[in-house]
């Protein structure tokens, strides 16, 4: 299995990592109304949540684009490097988020999209 695809299983499970963050150790989750207990939550856990969040909305497109750029046959280096830029975005984007970094948190974000953007179209240029 190619390094772009196993990018795109633990872009599969930030998702669940985050959410873990926001519910570790809460005196007050209410896991039989999850979504009403999340309205509530503040500070780092509340960022996590948001975080997790993301990161739901960032995973179609980038499992998208490594399945299309894979299917299109290009060059897998270059995909695979690129899906790695984007994990590691992605892992930077919440480690900023949950620290209440706004402006690097931008960049990553900025740089994960970009990354993204270049695996669906490394077809046309690889």
């Amino acid at each position: 299995m190619s390094i772009a695809l196993w990018c795109v299983l633990l872009a599969g499970i930030m998702p669940v990592v985050t959410t873990g963050i926001a519910k570790w150790g809460a005196p007050d989750l209410d896991n039989n109304h999850p979504r009403d207990w999340a309205g509530a939550l503040t500070g780092y856990r509340r960022r996590a949540y948001a975080a997790h969040l993301n990161a739901y909305e960032a995973f179609p497109f980038f499992a998208a684009a490594v399945i299309a750029a894979t299917m299109l046959d290009a060059s897998p280096p270059a995909v695979d490097l690129l899906a790695l830029v984007f994990v590691a975005a992605r892992l930077g984007y919440t480690g900023a988020y949950m620290a209440d970094f706004s402006t690097p948190r931008s960049l990553l974000w900025a740089a994960g999209w970009f990354s993204t953007i270049a695996i669906f179209t490394a077809p046309a240029w690889s």
